[in-house]
């Protein structure tokens, strides 16, 4: 075992904060009852068996449930899941060892099987991160829920601060957020229109402009994937839109004008995990965001609609990356990488070159979605040379380049969503429509390419 177990008299104190949540429990069901999203701590269950209760240093404060292993169980009450449809899942969760999952189910310990969370090492046993999963069906209303821990070893492997539900009454929170079809062609009617502007003698013909953004802010928020719920994410380091939070949306991005990134027209938001050196922040000295085509017919390329979100990169990859893996961190500058750190997965940069990374973006969109419920599947990358099928339209190809300030050590780095390979970003489009349009037809169309200030 882990960890000592908790001495009688702290359980039953923990017993009686327990039963005061579980009183509360059925006040909050009721103000939820509107709501599309639902959270449910961990200590507001009204049954348990194996659970310990400890004080948490996740975000919030409160308690977990902790001590968890196979077999142990949590039952909530009155847990509103909407109206019938698609339905995001979430847990958040520690673990130092081992590996498992939480099954939900309704109605019993062995009821019919809401979802499963997969649980893997985060860290440690206060090292909390959010893992979700996507529901297609779910039983609509209030519930029982039941929430059983599996795993195939006999230790304690998971700690549970909360449980969320979000679903289609949010669209923006989580599933398909369809186009405005009458906003979108009234966008693609203004860009059809722009006159193209001549490209001078000498430019370079590469398809591009740029947004040049330097480090905003950092918060435990992400308004794509956990709207609405603040410091329910790993740390983000945030570019461009001063204003963004997790209860961030288009109307209060355009509504915002203070950014961090060149040109001022674009109030989009970027964000990527939070980079640390022995445990302290290293945030980047800038990133460079760019907007580009892989066609071999750039002039197909059309804006993104406002509101457009996607993330590219995966959090819950966390496999080694040694030299010469693919997508993986890189020095930029003078002498380059002079070795590696000990486990293999970070460059160490010669003392005048910069830990560097690139992530690349989807290109092509099925024209008709704002958003999924993976925050991907309304997007695909360019194959063969075109966008086609289920994803006819072209859009520009994005990319972040970011720079950071250090060159590493044999010690390595961590990022806050773990392991180099969970590296990954978001893009939440708020460029005045009018500047990107005029940038894609100038730059991109023409093959042409382009500054910040969209100019050759």
């Amino acid at each position: 075992m882990r960890r000592y177990r908790i001495p009688l008299y702290t359980l039953l104190v923990n017993a009686l904060v327990v039963v005061l949540a579980a009183a509360l429990s059925l006040t909050f069901s009721a103000q939820q009852a509107q709501a599309a999203t639902v959270t449910v701590q961990a200590e507001s269950s009204t049954a348990q068996s194996g659970v310990v209760w400890e004080g948490t240093a996740d975000t919030g404060g409160g308690q977990n449930a902790a001590f968890l292993a196979d077999g142990d169980w949590m039952r909530f009450d009155n847990v509103d899941l909407g109206a019938a449809g698609r339905l995001t899942v979430s847990a958040r969760i520690a673990s130092a060892v081992g590996s498992g999952t939480v099954e939900l189910r309704t109605a019993g310990l062995t009821g019919p099987l809401l979802a499963v969370i997969p649980v893997s090492p985060t860290g440690g046993w206060q090292n909390w991160a959010t893992q979700a999963t996507e529901v297609t069906t779910h039983p609509a209303g209030s519930q029982t829920v039941f929430a059983v821990l599996r795993s195939t070893t006999p230790n304690d492997f998971v700690n549970i601060n909360w449980f969320s539900f979000v679903g289609p009454g949010d669209d923006a929170a989580a599933g398909w957020v369809p186009v405005d079809q009458a906003k979108w062609n009234a966008q693609l009617a203004e860009f059809r229109a722009m006159t193209p502007a001549a490209v001078p003698a000498g430019v370079v013909r590469v398809p591009e402009f740029n947004a040049t953004c330097t480090y905003s802010h950092s918060k435990p928020d992400d308004p794509i994937v956990l709207p609405g719920l603040p410091g329910a994410s790993h740390m983000h380091s945030f570019f461009g839109n001063k204003s963004t939070d997790a209860f961030s949306t288009t109307q209060s991005l355009l509504a915002s004008t203070p950014t961090s990134c060149t040109p001022a027209k674009d109030l989009s938001a970027y964000w990527i995990p939070t980079l640390y050196e022995r445990n302290t922040a290293v945030e980047p000295e800038g990133m460079i965001v760019y907007y580009g085509s892989r066609l071999p017919d750039p002039s197909v390329t059309v804006p993104f609609p406002q509101g457009f979100r996607m993330i590219a990169g995966s959090a819950k990859t966390q496999t080694p990356t040694p030299a010469g893996s693919p997508g993986q961190f890189w020095c930029a500058g003078e002498g380059g990488e002079i070795g590696r750190s000990a486990d293999g997965n970070w460059p160490v940069c010669a003392p005048k070159a910069h830990l560097t990374h690139q992530l690349v973006f989807p290109d092509c969109w099925d024209g008709k979605h704002l958003d999924s419920p993976d925050h991907k599947s309304h997007v695909a990358f360019t194959y063969d040379g075109k966008c086609s099928g289920a994803y006819p339209v072209a859009i520009p190809n994005l990319s972040f380049v970011t720079s950071y300030p250090t060159s590493g050590s044999a010690e390595g780095f961590k990022l806050a969503s773990g392991m180099a390979s969970s590296i990954h970003g978001d893009f939440f489009n708020a460029w005045d429509n009018a500047a990107l349009g005029h940038r894609v037809r100038d730059c991109i169309n023409q093959k042409a390419k382009c500054n910040s200030a969209g100019t050759f």
